[in-house]
């Protein structure tokens, strides 16, 4: 293999046009909720299809009952090399409220930024059109230098991530065969901050419920049945409320099954981010962690499950006010799980708790919301080890090792339905202002992303063949 510097010299020799290929791809309204843009998404999909086969990858369309599927294959330089999995979203969110744009979103371009960063405008250069550009650039630059691949390299790239994924799992199940490999890479996460890298080795996983506590055959006049008649909203207030005990810990029976305790290191490490970000809170206006007491907020956000109340309802809530007794109240429950917490479980358990607390005259309906496991890269895996080395070799400051509160369904999928781990590198920063008005993503981000993808792939493309990593 050539000198990894010679690969990056090609990097930076590649930059211009990666530029101008990112704008291309950015110039496309790729809008996947709104039906008005279809045609849009096709053309996304056909632009990076014909992108790939422009450098030897066996790229191909795929329709699907939505937005289709992007699929593009290469060889590795030997049989028994890694194979990898890249996956990455081309469609983008709509634009709206479009008056708060200061700059046209489907136009990119690069500009000074208050604090004087050079950053790249537009809807899509940070999620996830730049993300995704970051590793297709790293396999160019890859193969024009060294005319082959390190590792086996398939690519799949979806067109339904900002509206829910509807085609997404339907298609993995169809080609479970042909996307099936060693493990998975997705660029669809965030830095630190500007200088510091981040691997994200978890992410949680989500239960949701909606539960509808149910009484009387109408609703009552509080005068003439107060006091008497079951009050659905006592009712569920008291379950709710029951949820979780003096110190912040969720009372669900078989709750904490599966949730493992934080490495000292690991922990260590978050302390010290977690100082050198004191703000967090305040800058929303409150002061103190509700969870479970004794934990740092990291550790909350984390690698701790949860159990919050998202939204309640019943009765009279509109102008003025009126005496009435509910004849039934809804609530919106989630969860979100860590480690190796089974969401079924988790669910029954908390119909078994609603149902103990019901009293006579009240029944129960409950309403399941989807359900997903959470996943972890094992903190001593290899290949952790491997990319947080290569990235600390790219970036001012050593790459450290994160988590994510939220949840990607998709990483879920190749976990349970292909039996992949996967690796999460991204190189967008708070700032981007992904999802809202004014997008970018910083012109560094994307150029060392690149770099960092180059540096990532040679240090997984052992010699010791599949699975070794």
């Amino acid at each position: 293999m050539t000198d990894i510097e010679n690969i990056l010299a090609r990097v930076d020799a590649n930059f211009p046009s990666s530029l101008a290929t990112l704008f291309e791809l950015v110039r496309i309204p790729s809008i996947s909720t709104d039906p008005a843009y279809q045609g849009h998404c096709r053309k996304a999909a056909e632009f990076l299809a014909h992108y790939l086969a422009g450098f030897g990858f066996d790229a191909s369309v795929r329709d699907t009952t939505g937005h289709p599927m992007v699929v593009a294959h290469h060889a590795g330089h030997s049989p028994d090399c890694p194979h990898v999995l890249f996956y990455g979203h081309y469609d983008v969110q709509p634009v709206d409220p479009l008056n708060l744009w200061s700059h046209d979103p489907f136009e990119p371009a690069i500009r000074e930024a208050e604090n004087g960063d050079k950053i790249i405008t537009g809807r899509g250069t940070s999620d996830d059109k730049g993300q995704l550009l970051t590793f297709i650039e790293a396999v160019r630059a890859l193969k024009e230098t060294n005319g082959g691949l390190p590792v086996r390299i398939t690519m799949l790239f979806e067109g339904e991530e900002e509206s829910g994924s509807p085609s997404l799992r339907p298609f993995l199940e169809a080609n479970r065969q042909e996307l099936k490999a060693d493990f998975a890479m997705v660029c669809d996460t965030g830095m630190w901050d500007a200088q510091t890298p981040a691997i994200c080795a978890s992410l949680r996983g989500l239960v949701g419920e909606e539960i509808t506590i149910k009484a009387a055959s109408r609703d009552l006049h509080s005068g003439g049945y107060g006091g008497v008649a079951a009050n659905p909203l006592h009712v569920l207030s008291d379950i709710l409320a029951g949820l979780h005990d003096e110190t912040g810990a969720v009372t669900l029976p078989g709750f904490y099954d599966g949730v493992d305790e934080t490495p000292t290191d690991i922990k260590a490490v978050w302390d010290a981010l977690e100082k050198s970000q004191s703000s967090f809170l305040s800058d929303i206006g409150l002061s103190t962690p509700s969870g479970e007491k004794g934990r740092s907020i990291l550790e909350l956000l984390w690698a701790r499950p949860t159990a919050e109340i998202n939204g309640m309802s019943g009765g009279y809530t509109g102008k003025g006010f009126k005496t009435v007794i509910a004849a039934e109240a809804m609530a919106k429950v989630s969860f979100r799980l860590v480690g190796r917490q089974d969401p079924q479980k988790i669910r029954e358990s908390f119909r078994a708790y609603v149902r103990s607390k019901l009293p006579v005259d009240c029944r129960v309906e409950f309403q399941a919301e989807g359900a997903s496991p959470a996943i972890q890269l094992a903190y001593d895996s290899p290949l952790l080890a491997k990319a947080k080395a290569a990235l600390s070799q790219e970036w001012p400051k050593p790459a450290i090792v994160t988590g994510g509160g939220g949840s990607i369904p998709i990483v879920g999928d190749f976990q349970t339905m292909l039996g992949m781990e996967s690796l999460l590198v991204g190189f967008s920063l708070d700032d981007d202002c992904v999802h809202s008005p004014n997008e970018k993503y910083n012109l560094p981000s994307f150029h060392k992303g690149i770099r960092s993808w180059v540096r990532i792939l040679a240090a997984v493309s052992d010699e010791n063949g599949p699975g070794s990593i």
